[in-house]
């Protein structure tokens, strides 16, 4: 077995251990119906304050604290190595915390592992599918694992496959699949028991835009269909405009959080790109002639300007350095990135690998 059938096979197997007489798991329900969530409804189904998380010397979890609200699509957005993963794996029991505490479905992730396995679908950032087996068989053997009652299986399958748009392929082998459709079919997988939260790492990394929109379109319209609470990761920004609330965590810290439009809101200014013949020298000539701070971001010179498209004619005729190009765009979540971090998270993921290829040539060298 691999690692990620693995797992599964643990957390069906903790189900059965730890279900208890007063315990109601969503697989004893009918089929496509959530169980019973621990408290009332509106009480937050995730809850996390002072969570931490060290490996060695690198703290990857630095005291974060927040809660996510039943029915909430919620996202943590940041570069590669901010934490987000991390966070996922300790909120989905595959990671023990340093210090803090983490609360799912009602249930605490470190000392009610098996309660919250029961409540939770996951769906990982690397594929976990047996590609020698059908799209059939892999959903009855998740089933199994998580102790589905036969009866409920063929029309919950039926009901999630469809979902995906996958049902006429449930017969094929998954090594026939595109990764789109592998992805598809792994949200499938998640949602088969019924789960109250399901966590999406980085859904649609590596897939082509069209491919990207097109599972969102799944994920949204799930939202719909299932009584369900949706926490992702994601680096892309135009995925995090699809959460009702966002998490921006940079370097381990969540540093803000709310709505999209919220986030763009507090931003309150356009951002004026420029390229010029000597970047270094227009960014002091900004300083000098406007009082502006301006950055070197993602190749051009990068400042932030209250009604940018009225600026720009008065750049134009008063700035000493030559402009090659100009461009103004509305607040956006990169905007609100560069914000509060002081660097777009384009940068930030060139940063990130950086430091991966510096610290595997340090490796190679001894």
């Amino acid at each position: 077995m691999r690692a990620g059938t693995d797992t599964g096979s643990g957390a069906g197997r903790g189900a059965e251990a730890g279900r208890t007489a007063g315990d109601t798991r969503p697989s004893d329900l009918p089929a496509g119906a959530p169980g019973g969530l621990a408290g009332a409804a509106s009480q937050p189904v995730i809850t996390v304050s002072g969570l931490t998380k060290r490996y060695g010397d690198v703290e990857a979890v630095r005291g974060i604290d927040f809660q996510v609200a039943r029915g909430e699509t919620f996202g943590f957005l940041g570069p590669n190595g901010a934490g987000k993963t991390t966070t996922i794996k300790i909120l989905c029991t595959l990671a023990n915390a340093t210090s803090g505490r983490a609360q799912v479905a009602g249930h605490d992730a470190g000392s009610e592992r098996d309660a919250v396995r029961r409540n939770i679908g996951l769906v990982f950032q690397d594929t976990t599918l047996d590609s020698y087996l059908t799209a059939e068989q892999n959903l009855r053997f998740h089933a199994e694992l998580y102790g589905v009652p036969r009866a409920a299986v063929a029309p919950r399958m039926r009901q999630v496959m469809d979902m995906v748009g996958l049902w006429d392929r449930k017969d094929s082998l998954v090594s026939t699949f595109s990764g789109g459709m592998k992805r598809r079919l792994e949200i499938a997988r998640g949602l088969l028991h019924a789960p109250h939260v399901l966590f999406l790492d980085e859904p649609t990394v590596g897939l082509d835009p069209q491919t990207r929109s097109s599972i969102w379109a799944y994920i949204n319209d799930l939202k719909q269909r299932e009584d369900i609470t949706i926490f992702l990761t994601t680096h892309y920004m135009d995925e995090a405009e699809h959460c009702d609330r966002i998490a921006i965590i940079d370097h381990g810290k969540i540093v803000a959080i709310n709505t999209p439009e919220a986030l763009k809101a507090s931003v309150g200014k356009d951002r004026v790109q420029i390229q010029t013949e000597d970047n270094k020298a227009a960014i002091a000539a900004l300083d000098a002639s406007f009082g502006i701070e301006a950055g070197i971001h993602e190749g051009a010179v990068t400042f932030s300007v209250a009604a940018g498209e009225q600026f720009v004619p008065r750049l134009f005729a008063e700035f000493p350095v030559a402009i090659k190009s100009v461009s103004v765009s509305r607040p956006s979540l990169d905007d609100v990135f560069m914000s509060y971090t002081g660097t777009t998270i384009r940068d930030a993921e060139a940063t990130g690998t950086d430091a991966m290829r510096q610290m595997a040539r340090i490796r190679g060298g001894r």
